[in-house]
């Protein structure tokens, strides 16, 4: 196994023979099998052990275990020690997601202190298998029955190709030893169920069936494949950067057959999940929207607008008479100036003495109304931008300047009329966006 093991690692992972790594290593077969085999080969790494602090003595145990792994295989170790049930309480997840959420955040400060860019795990083809079965049996697309994938951008998985078996038989062979964690023996955990109690059944129904689920896997991977290219030029076609938004044609994409596939391939990568909602979008009345975690899709008109859901920030900024220029919300210059010049949507000339200061940036609030330039009378706010054909996430991001309750300019877009240069004026203030 060891020179099939090299000759695997040269032809698929060479950057592991170039540069050092981090192997994560929990003390169990897969983990120290994998150890040896990169050390066997001259690889350059070191161990990153994580004691969860969930089995009492047994988590100590595994810990001192793989120090004297490292000793014994001359690799610098690091190891951390996590509060994983406080973690559990505080943020609502499961021991499982705890677990491997804290891990990762630990590995990725690790490699970013020590720029280290590889993290190498021990998934094996079993683990690629069970994973498998999970997600067929919660219900997934052709990424999840395409199994762990061997490379991403930060995580490289030499071990795939092996089986367990293949696995435990290299360890005795070699008087290898490792540490056996009893809470896997337990088939209150969905994994562990699918890996004692099912796996065994179908490998004794089909001898060959991890082999045949290998070669089924490799043609699900193909097809995932074609399907990237395929959707990766039709998102080129249809989606249409507007700013910080997408907009795609809802005719576009009534076009598509079959539609509920090719919604979930164009929009599954922003974490929706609903998606009979998301189909029934495309023909629901304008200002409908959907969202994920991380996005929003949003019905307006003949379009479907995606964005990201921005994190909560300050909504009024305030402006004192002295201040020349500001960076933010929006970067502008004020200056008094004797004269008009050329106007535009992102210049302005302003009544000085009309103003109450400190002017106020905000955001708009229920019932603003202002007196539009050119227009006779005042007119909502909201009217407004219905009449300028403003999005929802246009309206969100629609700056106002006031002075005192009063909106002066409807940034960009229309002056107030109280506020506009007139024969009387004597003081003139110029605002440009810059």
């Amino acid at each position: 196994m060891q020179n099939e093991f090299r000759k695997h690692i040269e032809e698929h992972f060479p950057e592991l023979l170039q540069n050092k790594f981090l192997l994560a290593c929990s003390g169990g077969l897969d983990s120290v099998v994998l150890a040896h085999l990169c050390n066997q080969c001259g690889l350059d790494f070191s161990l990153a052990h994580c004691n969860f602090q969930l089995r009492g003595t047994d988590s100590d145990q595994d810990e001192q275990f793989v120090r004297e792994l490292a000793k014994q295989l001359n690799k610098s170790l690091w190891v951390e020690h996590f509060n994983t049930k406080a973690y559990v309480n505080d943020h609502k997840v499961s021991v499982q997601m705890a677990a491997r959420e804290l891990r990762y955040d630990w590995f990725k400060d690790l490699m970013a202190k020590h720029q280290i860019k590889t993290l190498v795990t021990a998934h094996h083809a079993d683990d690629n298998l069970e994973t498998f079965l999970i997600n067929l049996s919660r219900g997934t697309g052709l990424k999840g029955l395409s199994g762990i994938p061997a490379k991403t951008d930060m995580i490289s998985r030499p071990l795939l190709p092996y089986s367990r078996v293949q696995l435990s038989e290299y360890a005795k062979e070699n008087n290898i030893q490792w540490r056996e964690d009893r809470s896997n023996a337990e088939t209150k955990y969905l994994r562990n169920k699918i890996r004692h109690d099912i796996i065994p059944l179908l490998k004794e129904t089909h001898p060959t069936f991890l082999h045949n689920f290998q070669t089924t896997q490799r043609n699900l991977q193909q097809i995932v494949a074609i399907s990237d290219i395929h959707l990766s030029n039709l998102k080129k076609e249809l989606f249409r950067e507007d700013g910080e938004v997408v907009r795609i044609s809802t005719e576009a994409l009534l076009a598509l057959d079959p539609i509920g596939a090719y919604m979930y391939g164009l929009f599954n990568a922003y974490g929706f999940t609903a998606w009979s909602d998301v189909v029934q979008l495309i023909t629901a009345m304008s200002g409908k929207e959907i969202r994920s975690k991380t996005h929003r899709l949003l019905k307006d008109r003949d379009e479907l607008i995606l964005g990201k859901i921005e994190e909560e920030q300050i909504n009024s900024y305030t402006i004192e008479e002295t201040t020349t220029a500001i960076e933010e919300p929006v970067a502008m210059t004020i200056t008094l100036v004797n004269n008009i010049g050329e106007t535009g949507p992102d210049v302005l000339y302003i009544d000085k003495e009309t103003l109450k200061y400190p002017l106020v940036l905000r955001k708009r609030q229920k019932g603003d109304y202002f007196y539009p330039l050119g227009m006779q009378g005042r007119k909502k706010l909201s009217k407004f931008f219905k009449d300028e054909k403003m999005d929802v996430f246009s309206k969100e991001k629609q700056w106002l300047l006031c002075s005192d309750t009063d909106i002066v300019w409807v940034v960009g877009k229309r002056l107030d009329n109280r506020f506009k240069i007139t024969p009387s004026t004597k003081k003139i203030l110029k605002i440009t966006l810059n």
